[in-house]
């Protein structure tokens, strides 16, 4: 009986990665679900959703050489498949600020107080080494209303967190 994994993968970037992990997958008899690739500062890192008629040992044990050889670090955890279950963002929330500890749990626990529902979250660290600011890109379901979110733009404007708020139109045929 094949069962659903979410598997994250992490370690120093390097070239091949992707392919040499899908293809373990591939030769597992695995197939993938919904996944997530992204290069994070000078590290690469990796969330796919596998179904598998291996157990979770045997599905680990069948990535661990290739694992070993990129020196990547392994997770992998059952769950419920939950595919075909997208929704869809309605809203983009673009933050620009000082970088300082904090302004990620600020932001995001404020929004979470006006209803937003996070479905996507990408940052960086843009300026310079001496005045870093850290931008967040965020789209998520506003479940409370845009207006819920819009009323946070003056609040944090006052502390020198520029939020930029866009409704996202998706028209499904």
């Amino acid at each position: 009986m094949s069962q659903w994994f979410m598997l994250s993968l992490t370690g120093k970037d390097q070239a091949g990665i992707a392919a040499r992990v899908t293809s373990v997958l591939f030769e597992s008899g695995c197939h993938l679900g919904e996944a997530s690739m992204m290069r994070l500062g000078s590290s690469f890192s990796m969330m796919l959703m596998v179904r598998s008629e291996l157990s979770r040992d045997e599905l680990f044990d069948a990535l661990r050489s290739t694992a070993e050889a990129l020196d990547l670090h392994v997770h992998l955890d059952p769950i419920e498949g939950g595919l075909h279950q997208h929704q869809v963002p309605d809203v983009r929330i673009t933050v620009n600020g000082a970088d300082r500890a904090g302004i990620v749990a600020q932001v995001t626990s404020r929004l979470a107080e006006a209803g937003l529902n996070i479905l996507d979250l990408e940052s960086d660290v843009g300026g310079t080494e001496a005045e870093p600011i850290y931008i967040m890109v965020i789209e998520g379901l506003a479940t409370q209303g845009l207006e819920s979110i819009e009323a946070l733009q003056q609040e944090l404007g006052q502390q020198s967190i520029d939020v930029r708020i866009e409704p996202i139109q998706t028209y499904l045929g």
